[in-house]
């Protein structure tokens, strides 16, 4: 079988991200795939029935459904996705997933693109 991931000085490469992520039988697994500078990649795997519940971060981050149905909680709204969502969130907004279905997600985390300390709050 040939090598998924490749890491050179110019890229990291995964040519099967599907490959990356394990969804486990109970809970949720978390693997970091990227850690630079500007930006932290994380591939996250849910059993169903499992939950991130609300919270906040001080940076900007997007999240992508690659394969399930869940309930994401963006600030006081909730809404039904399933493969193929994407969101961005800016800085200090609350959010959280319940899977509904084994779930495949990908967070990416800007750490440029943070909201000051003093200006942090929980919506």
């Amino acid at each position: 079988m040939p090598e998924t991931k490749e890491i050179t000085d110019a890229y990291t490469l995964f040519a099967d991200l599907g490959a990356e992520v394990q969804i486990p039988e109970n809970g949720i697994l978390s693997r970091t795939l990227f850690n630079g500078n500007h930006v932290k990649i994380v591939a996250f795997g849910f059993a169903p029935g499992q939950e991130l519940s609300a919270h906040t971060a001080p940076m900007a981050a997007s999240v992508h459904i690659l394969q399930g149905e869940a309930t994401l909680t963006l600030g006081k709204e909730s809404r039904e996705v399933k493969a193929g969502a994407f969101v961005h969130m800016a800085p200090a907004l609350e959010h959280g997933i319940l899977a509904h279905t084994p779930v495949v997600m990908l967070l990416q985390m800007y750490k440029q693109a943070k909201r000051p300390a003093d200006q942090l709050v929980n919506l």
